[in-house]
């Protein structure tokens, strides 16, 4: 499998550049716009009328400058010759590149990373890839499903309380193990009787040298 390792990128202030104006390309700008981007560029001849109003549009053919600044990279056009230079221009400059076209190009041709089909709801982001996008989203919307939505309050709880766990003076043993107690049914069932106040004093009163 070569897409094998998952992770979550911040995006807030990478610049990301799509080459390709058409559909695939309009749901990629969109996907980065949700995921937090404040900076996408769109390059094509035309556009489809879904891309986002926030992205920077060049109304252009394009070229390898098109790439000046980028650290994120899409070949997104319906031209495999296109999306092959596209890559190839990224990978000269070290940028890392998704390919649109399936299994399109190969060696120094093919893609670096691919973009899982994802759910997202409050801090909790599920990503699946399958080696096909419609067997994913399939995957994806079957574990939408069957979400607990216990998990999904906790994953807000811990935005507060995270950085009161990291900044508490504990050392990392101690760190480590509140965090593996907070993902327990006592922690949820805590959290449940006394919203996020409640949790707090909880896990205090396991973890005293947390000074919470």
């Amino acid at each position: 499998m070569a897409f094998a390792y998952p992770l979550m990128l911040d995006v807030t202030h990478r610049l990301a550049v799509i080459i390709g104006g058409g559909a695939v390309a309009a749901r990629k700008a969109a996907g980065l716009i949700e995921a937090g981007a404040t900076r996408v560029r769109v390059v094509a001849p035309t556009f489809a009328p879904n891309v986002p109003e926030r992205v920077e549009r060049v109304t252009a053919a394009y070229e390898a400058r098109h790439l000046d600044g980028a650290q994120l990279v899409f070949a997104a056009t319906d031209s495999p010759a296109v999306n092959e230079q596209v890559v190839r221009d990224a990978h000269a400059r070290g940028l890392l590149v998704n390919r649109i076209d399936d299994g399109g190009g190969s060696g120094d041709a093919a893609g670096d990373f691919v973009v899982p089909a994802r759910f997202k709801e409050g801090e909790v982001i599920v990503g699946v890839s399958a080696g096909s996008a419609a067997l994913a989203v399939a995957i994806r919307d079957d574990l939408a499903r069957r979400i607990d939505p216990r998990h999904l309050k906790m994953a807000d709880a811990m935005r507060q309380l995270r950085p009161l766990i990291r900044d508490g003076g504990a050392d990392a043993g101690a760190r480590r193990a509140a965090f593996r107690d907070l993902a327990t049914d006592e922690a949820m069932a805590a959290l449940d009787a006394g919203g996020v106040d409640g949790l707090r004093c909880w896990i205090a009163g396991r973890h005293p040298e947390l000074k919470l």
